[in-house]
């Protein structure tokens, strides 16, 4: 096959966990063109995987959202000629979109009502195995060697004198010493409480004579806000919202360790070759945990109602986060960081 399609997942994580797909068709179909069909958000993150040739927007919400602008979509597709599309996840208007593209060859996990538009419907796997194994399992059904399942990011040149440039605006210095707390999260039930991190960053500071970098979105402002005000040391250093995802990147792979919850930049650390320390609670470590080459501490404590992963959009406790305790996450930074 010359010309290969990718249609991937909407979410940080998710696509992170799909990057050994691309190394391994590219070592399966070496002269292949690869291209990804993914949604705007994670243009950033598919930018840094080496073996993606080219990224093709599906703004399913926006530019996309209507009938008429799918069917368009489709025919730019077939114009592109693929042999075969590979669907990551099940997903009735993608399967659509692909067959009126005539792509020759169509593989995918495939509900009842979606198996006629694929030509190569994938068993499903168990809800217990982990994300990525369950986009891999996709290529690996079709008769394609998964040689490497470790995810990971390239970090640019650009993006390293970027970073680089933002740390020394804060008085980090080129190779000093630093570590990254990332305190936000897609989802605020992964969250772990404010008063945890405020007490952890203050015991670093105790612990570490080195700086601390606060990263994060920039809805995290409010989680920003309650950290300086509670902590005003001066080795503080507040980048939410200050960063993109490339910057995001560089700057993780510069630091001694990460703490993060589970969420896509704890995942981005992972891949970049950052130490990580990873905070569960609701969502399970076998499921979603980290995937990358770099050495991660998890810390995750059953307490009954997680023993499987928890959706619930609402919790009265949030107890499985609010059992971590700081001393937990201090060790876990010993144990990686020295």
């Amino acid at each position: 096959m010359k010309n290969i399609l990718v249609v991937n997942v909407n979410w940080l994580g998710d696509v992170i966990f799909s990057t050994p797909i691309f190394r391994a068709l590219k070592e399966h179909y070496p002269d292949a063109h690869i291209s990804c069909l993914a949604v705007p958000r994670v243009r950033e993150i598919l930018e840094c995987v080496p073996e993606v040739d080219e990224i093709i927007c599906y703004d399913e919400r926006g530019a996309h959202r209507s009938l008429l602008a799918k069917w368009k979509l489709s025919r730019q597709l077939k114009q592109n000629n693929f042999d075969a599309a590979f669907l990551l996840r099940p997903s009735r208007s993608r399967a659509m979109m692909l067959w009126a593209a005539q792509i020759p060859q169509r593989i995918g996990y495939g509900k009842k009502g979606d198996r006629a538009f694929l030509t190569h419907v994938i068993p499903p796997l168990s809800e217990e195995a982990h994300r990525s194994d369950y986009y891999l399992n996709v290529v690996e059904s079709f008769g394609i060697k998964v040689s490497k399942r470790q995810t990971y990011l390239r970090v640019s040149e650009q993006a390293e004198k970027e970073a680089q440039g933002l740390l020394q605006e804060h008085g980090i210095k080129t190779n000093e010493p630093f570590f990254v707390v990332n305190p936000g999260g897609n989802w605020h039930l992964k969250r772990w409480p404010v008063k945890s991190y405020i007490q952890l960053i203050e015991r670093m500071l105790e612990r570490w004579p080195t700086k601390i970098v606060l990263t994060g979105a920039p809805d995290d402002d409010v989680l920003a806000n309650e950290i300086g005000m509670a902590v005003t040391h001066d080795h503080l250093v507040d980048l939410i919202g200050q960063t993109n995802l490339k910057q995001l990147m560089a700057i993780m792979r510069k630091a001694q360790a990460v703490v993060s919850a589970d969420s896509g930049p704890l995942h981005i650390a992972s891949s970049v070759g950052a130490k990580t320390v990873g905070l569960f609670g609701p969502t399970r470590p076998q499921v979603t945990g980290p995937r990358g080459l770099a050495k991660t501490k998890i810390l995750e404590k059953p307490i009954g109602c997680n023993l499987q992963a928890c959706y619930f959009l609402e919790c009265p406790s949030n107890l499985c986060m609010q059992v971590l305790k700081v001393e937990d996450v201090i060790r876990a930074l010993e144990s990686i960081a020295n």
